[in-house]
């Protein structure tokens, strides 16, 4: 059994959410201690804990400690078997954490396609969006050979949730490996929407418009789209960044009390950012690449744009699971490389 810390390195839910999944992947049990303690709430919140729950369920595992607040927990994995899944977080916490987690394991499972159903939040503070998930992971994903498709039927915020999300993964033999030399040339034009649920359309319209001007005045053009979603309240600004490998999405997020226009700057200023670091793999991806392409066939390297204690973390909880030469070039906050040996 495999032992792990959860209070190294960024010491949040990072670790839990691989941890689980390699246990999958590679039929190890594993014993997680110090769950979160590096968070103002340690141990498993309502997000955690469904994770845990969906993996110990495609997985047919046997768990304990698997409670809300639990700081230990024991995982011991059988066989992932492909299905149709349903779980509910209860509350506003990240569906896209909940379909990271038994993504990849039930893509090499073998056999049939899969189906998951999640309900909780769409959009919400540090976490990634299903915005994300859709435009950026999915396409990350399908350029390592694993195809998925999302749809989400009703969108969920902070505090409301009941977000519901549909994920549908299909069998793959292995992830392909990825070799990038240099980072991609940003595109000339930037695309995406700013959405409102529950909230008068007039704040959709300033956060693109305060957008719009921000990119023009950067010398980059900016088409956006004004939409209006059911449920919330909530509100998001997306810009995407296109290139010739695959687009990057950067999120502004509202909240009570938070301006039109910081929303908008939010977004902005993550993509000019990133423009800035040189273009590598945007640093919400970086470390989601590592698990795939550890069971990749073949060696892989690709460029980030920032090397961060996220990406770090996960590199250090892959190779308790793998056995493989995974590096990262490069200081903690400036662009490097991540080299995965075959």
């Amino acid at each position: 059994m495999i032992e792990i810390d959860g209070s190294h390195g960024e010491g949040g839910g990072q670790i839990l959410r691989s941890s689980l999944a390699l246990a999958l992947l590679t039929g190890r049990a594993v014993r997680l201690v110090r769950i979160r303690a590096n968070r103002p709430k340690p141990g498993l919140a309502a997000q955690h804990l469904t994770s845990v729950r969906a993996a110990a369920r495609v997985g047919s595992a046997h768990v304990t400690g698997d409670a809300l607040g639990s700081r230990e927990l024991t995982f011991e994995p059988g066989p992932v078997a492909p299905g149709h899944y349903r779980f509910d977080i209860g509350t506003a916490g990240a569906i896209g954490l909940v379909l990271q987690t038994v993504h990849l394991p039930l893509a090499l499972a073998g056999g049939g396609s899969t189906t998951v159903e999640v309900t909780g939040g769409t959009h919400v503070k540090k976490a990634p969006s299903t915005s994300f998930l859709d435009a950026t992971w999915r396409a990350w994903m399908a350029r390592l050979g694993l195809s998925l498709s999302l749809e989400v039927q009703r969108t969920g915020f902070f505090p409301r949730g009941g977000g519901h999300v549909t994920m549908k993964v299909q069998p793959a033999e292995a992830p392909e490996a990825l070799s990038i030399a240099a980072a991609a040339e940003p595109g000339r034009s930037v695309s995406g929407f700013a959405a409102v649920a529950g909230l008068p359309e007039d704040i959709a319209a300033r956060m693109a418009q305060r957008a719009e001007q921000r990119l023009r005045d950067a010398g980059i053009r900016a088409s956006l789209n004004v939409e209006v979603w059911p449920g919330g309240p909530g509100a998001v600004l997306a810009l995407t960044e296109g290139s010739e490998r695959v687009p990057a999405l950067f999120l502004g997020l509202g909240e009570r009390g938070k301006p039109a226009e910081r929303v908008a700057d939010e977004a902005v200023d993550a993509l000019l950012a990133h423009r800035a670091a040189g273009g590598g793999v945007d640093e919400h991806t970086a470390d989601q690449l590592v698990l795939p392409l550890a069971f990749a066939r073949g060696a892989s390297a690709y460029p980030v744009a920032r090397v961060t204690q996220h990406l770090l973390t996960n590199v250090d909880t892959v190779r308790r699971f793998v056995e493989r030469d995974v590096r990262v070039e490069g200081e903690e906050g400036a662009p490097g490389r991540v080299t995965i040996g075959a």
